[in-house]
């Protein structure tokens, strides 16, 4: 008995309905693709900025081509370093080294054009490290991504005095190496201070900043419009890498050119606002004991209760006054620019 022709099409067409739609379940039922290993990793990696404020000079590591440092000379002019996470430390005078975690970023070491480039000799780089006796602070750390602007002023910065007007621009004052990373976790610090020792100190980055700043030892005044503080600063960096440059500001009058700190730099005894705030705070130290004593031996009544409110405001203003300058105390701003070697 022959089958009908029309019973063999409807049998076939059944036959590919089927295997299509087991096709259709299998495709289904796959699971979703897996990301990438670089992909993973592009996802968890995080920028993190390791600032600098301060007459800091960035130079390539003599020793290593995948490490920069980070020169600063320590002047009376400026507070002690400090380096500030989450948690903080004081930094004497010395080498320090700055390790980061796992890089996923390429270490390309790109400077922003707002940052000053300069030929710098790697002899001189070699002697500043040496010199212990040069007073100056070394930072080591790897190569970054890239060196951006943290802040900038306008400024003129040539090897002539004064400085070529052509050379004025927004120069970057404080610089911002950025590091992409896999974990905020793994930041430390080690190093050799000059005299002294030092712990290894574990950064907590628990916010994508690192800073290494230099303070001015007191607040510019604000009616010097010479800018004196950072004309001395700019001075003390570039002698410290023994670099023939000079900066000046557009807005300061041009007889600034007749005391700036960069062409004359006379030994004066410390004097202004500092100075006597110094001498003020030893006077109500010294005069404290005194003043104790005066009051205990002082006769009962009328003499001896003022006696004891003089002494009492006495140790009230030297509190204060201490509180104010250690806690309280306003920070001023460095505005000449952050040096670096061209080859760096």
């Amino acid at each position: 008995m022959k089958t009908p022709r029309h019973s063999r099409v409807a049998l076939v067409s059944a036959v590919l309905l089927a295997t299509l739609f087991l096709v259709a379940c299998q495709q289904s039922q796959q699971p979703a693709t897996t990301p990438s290993a670089a992909e993973s990793k592009a996802a968890t990696a995080k920028d993190v900025f390791v600032v600098f404020e301060g007459p800091w000079v960035i130079v390539p590591d003599p020793k290593d081509a995948n490490s920069v440092v980070l020169l600063a000379p320590k002047t009376k002019a400026h507070r002690d370093l400090y380096v500030s996470a989450s948690n903080n430390s004081a930094l004497a005078a010395g080498t320090y080294d700055l390790s980061i975690p796992a890089r996923s970023g390429p270490a390309a070491g790109t400077f922003d054009e707002s940052i000053l480039r300069v030929q710098i000799d790697p002899k001189n780089v070699q002697r500043v490290l040496d010199d212990k006796s040069s007073s100056r602070y070394a930072i080591r750390l790897p190569k970054p991504d890239t060196y951006l602007p943290a802040s900038r002023h306008r400024s003129r910065v040539s090897a002539t005095y004064p400085p070529d007007p052509a050379t004025e621009k927004e120069y970057a004052t404080g610089v911002s190496l950025r590091y992409s990373v896999g974990s905020l976790t793994g930041f430390s610090l080690a190093g050799i201070p000059d005299s002294g020792s030092f712990n290894p100190f574990l950064l907590q980055v628990e916010t994508p900043t690192v800073r290494f700043v230099i303070d001015p030892a007191h607040d510019p005044d604000p009616a010097d419009k010479c800018y004196t503080h950072s004309r001395q600063t700019f001075h003390e960096a570039a002698t410290l890498l023994a670099l023939n440059l000079y900066v000046d500001f557009p807005e300061s009058p041009s007889n600034c050119h007749d005391t700036d700190p960069q062409k004359s730099r006379p030994v004066k005894a410390e004097t202004g606002p500092a100075a006597a705030f110094v001498r003020l705070v030893a006077l109500l130290f010294e005069s404290d004991l005194v003043g104790a004593e005066e009051a205990s031996v002082a006769p009962p009544g009328a003499d001896r209760i003022a006696a004891l409110a003089l002494h009492g405001s006495k140790m009230a203003v030297r509190h204060i006054t201490a509180t104010l300058y250690l806690f309280g105390h306003p920070q001023g701003v460095c505005l000449s620019p952050v040096i670096a070697a061209s080859g760096s």
